[in-house]
């Protein structure tokens, strides 16, 4: 396996070695239960700095809320071959500097449903069997900060320059946003009062995974060949450190494909 690293300034040993790791699960048939563990995982925080020093953002596009659900429940995300270039040629460019945020959108949703910050660069060695579709190559670890349900209208108004001024609502997967709808975004996500979120429906996709399973639709979580785990690879890594060095690294922030369906790039349903 390759080197891991938080940050490149963290001082942080790199795992090796790794193989499927326990983590904890949502519980998901009891509502105190899933609130406790909302709770614990401090969803939706009532103090932010939306102004952070040299962030970066990028919007993704899930293919299904399936995919939502499996990242909140094992804090990893995967994304295309592009997709996860582009993710972490930023972070090893810039994790050391500030974070990376991401803002998640479902597909033809017509909504976002919250934001997550990158922990960790794309192992390209290792594969999750946990997604709704096998084809998704390597893992990094997430962080999820906001989860909830926000109307494209809502967002709309922002624009994103790089992609033809186009409503962020039309972005395709890792779009990469400049800094001011960035915070623009982050502002509204820590803003909006939501009464709606996936969290809402988990026991729905913990019944609807274990059925899948039995269906054959997805793999049994247990032992597997090398290179693919069926849980969190990195959950016994530290949040990484941000720090507030300069920022100076030119890159080209132009979406692409990723995690998403050619057909449902611009998301403008409601």
């Amino acid at each position: 396996m390759s080197n891991l690293f938080v940050t490149p300034n963290a001082g942080l040993p790199t795992p090796t070695g790794l193989g499927p790791l326990p983590i904890p699960t949502a519980p998901g048939v009891v509502k105190k239960d899933m609130s406790s563990w909302v709770s614990a995982r401090g969803y939706n925080p009532k103090s932010f700095n939306c102004k952070p020093n040299h962030a970066r953002y990028f919007v993704i596009k899930s293919y299904t809320e399936d995919d939502v659900h499996k990242s909140l429940k094992y804090d990893i995300w995967a994304s295309t071959e592009i997709g996860n270039r582009r993710l972490d040629k930023a972070f090893r460019e810039s994790a050391d500097k500030g974070p990376i945020y991401l803002f998640f959108s479902v597909n033809a949703s017509g909504h976002f449903c919250g934001m997550a910050q990158m922990l960790t660069p794309v192992d390209y060695t290792t594969s999750s069997s946990v997604w709704a579709q096998d084809k998704w190559k390597g893992v990094f670890k997430v962080k999820w900060i906001f989860v909830k349900d926000i109307p494209n209208g809502q967002l709309r108004h922002i624009r994103v320059v790089n992609n033809e001024n186009k409503p962020v609502t039309n972005s395709r997967d890792t779009q990469e946003l400049f800094p001011e709808p960035g915070r623009e975004m982050l502002k509204i996500f820590f803003e909006y009062r939501s009464k709606t979120s996936i969290l809402d429906d988990f026991e729905f996709y913990d019944k609807r995974q274990v059925e899948m399973r039995k269906d054959g639709i997805a793999p049994l979580v247990g032992p597997t060949s090398p290179g693919v785990v069926t849980t969190n690879p990195y959950a016994n890594l530290p949040p990484p450190i941000t720090g507030s060095s300069p920022n100076t690294t030119n890159i080209n922030m132009n979406g692409g494909s990723g995690h998403d369906s050619a057909d449902s790039q611009n998301d403008e349903s409601e």
